[in-house]
Parts: C-alpha cells; sequence; structure tokens
C-alpha cells in the first residue's frame, strides 16, 4: 500500500488541494511503521507542501 500510496500522490502533486486529500486517504488504511515511511517520504519528495503534509500528518487519530 505505501508503493501505491507513493505513485498516487507523485502524480497529484501538481495541485496542493488534491495533494492532501490523497494524503489524507492513504492515511487511512496504513500501519504505524508505513504511516512513518510515508511522512519522511513526503517531507523528502514534496518539500514545498511540508505545512500541508505535517497538518495531515499531525490530524491522526
Amino acid at each position: 500500500m505505501l508503493e501505491f500510496s507513493k505513485k498516487i500522490l507523485s502524480k497529484v502533486s501538481f495541485d496542493k488541494s488534491l495533494f492532501k486529500k490523497e494524503l489524507q486517504k492513504s492515511t487511512g488504511w496504513m500501519s504505524k511503521k508505513e504511516l512513518m515511511h510515508l511522512k519522511i517520504w513526503a517531507l523528502t519528495a514534496f518539500a514545498g507542501y511540508k505545512k500541508i503534509i505535517l497538518e495531515v500528518f499531525d490530524n491522526i487519530s
């Protein structure tokens, strides 16, 4: 699921709102370990979306 989420996020990275929506969906079905890897990858690959990424991961319950 992690690789699939990476692929989707890469494809929608042209639009901030779509990126945020897909990132939120991705976090719903991942294990804690996968979430950690996704967060690190997203912050590295999409540094321009840092605020969005941190917001999504801070809101995970």
